[in-house]
């Protein structure tokens, strides 16, 4: 890892949140080597945006596209997760993607102990609760999507913001059969059913617990990790009106 390099991303990501311009990528583009260089960063931006000294992350995202896959994380602002209904028409986004998704709260703590052990199978009896959640992506850099994967990553992986419905106990269920509905504005409704990419939400979680643990704190219960898209990136724009909706679940809905 070169602090270097780390502190010159975490700078320009720093800087495109305070003016609220996004910075271009390309300049930064073979900055840094591997995920932890990108990770190092979303530590110093963490750093840089908290008013006051940091505890552990009481939010987070982890998720990607199959169970094959590198599984990418992040830990979120407090300041950008809202209660539903939300409003977010003061927040400043740079672009506005709508991500429907299911949040789970572990009930116990997790020491790394624990976490390095731990196997999709083995992870019932660590959730107390879940609930819908609708993730806004954002990105600080200008080429949005199309930024290169490291630079994204240490962006908090195109995190906007998340809005969270209300808890309801969690248990199994099947997935596959889950069905989602996704309403933007005036758009037509999107529906989806048993289209996580993981197949479970909940299959994501040793993986995400390691990560979390990697430098020997435990994660505490009460946290929250937010687990993938059902349904793509969708479109939206201020003034829209967002609401997603998990049969058997909740929903929840945010003002842009």
């Amino acid at each position: 890892m070169t602090t270097s390099n780390i502190e010159q991303v975490a700078q320009a990501l720093l800087a495109a949140r305070r003016d609220q311009t996004p910075c271009d990528a390309s300049a930064l583009a073979a900055v840094l080597r591997d995920a932890a260089d990108a990770y190092a960063v979303q530590e110093r931006v963490a750093r840089g945006l908290a008013p006051q000294p940091l505890g552990f992350p009481r939010f987070w995202k982890s998720g990607g596209p199959s169970r094959e896959a590198v599984l990418t994380h992040a830990a979120l602002p407090a300041q950008g997760v809202w209660a539903s209904p939300a409003d977010a028409a003061g927040w400043h986004f740079n672009i506005r993607l709508i991500e429907a998704e299911i949040a789970l709260r572990l009930g116990r703590d997790v020491t790394p102990a624990q976490a390095t052990t731990l196997t999709p199978d083995a992870t019932a009896g660590l959730v107390d609760a879940m609930t819908v959640a609708i993730e806004i992506v954002d990105s600080r850099w200008q080429q949005g999507a199309a930024a290169p994967a490291l630079l994204k990553l240490a962006d908090l992986q195109a995190h906007g913001a998340l809005v969270l419905g209300s808890w309801e106990p969690f248990a199994p269920r099947d997935w596959s059969a889950q069905r989602c509905t996704v309403q933007i504005g005036n758009r037509a409704v999107v529906e989806r059913r048993g289209t996580h990419s993981m197949g479970d939400p909940a299959w994501l979680l040793p993986t995400w617990l390691r990560h979390a643990t990697r430098a020997g704190q435990t994660v505490p219960a009460g946290t929250v990790v937010t687990t993938g898209t059902w349904c793509g990136m969708l479109p939206a724009e201020a003034g829209d009106r967002v609401l997603v909706r998990f049969d058997g679940i909740g929903e929840a809905s945010v003002q842009l």
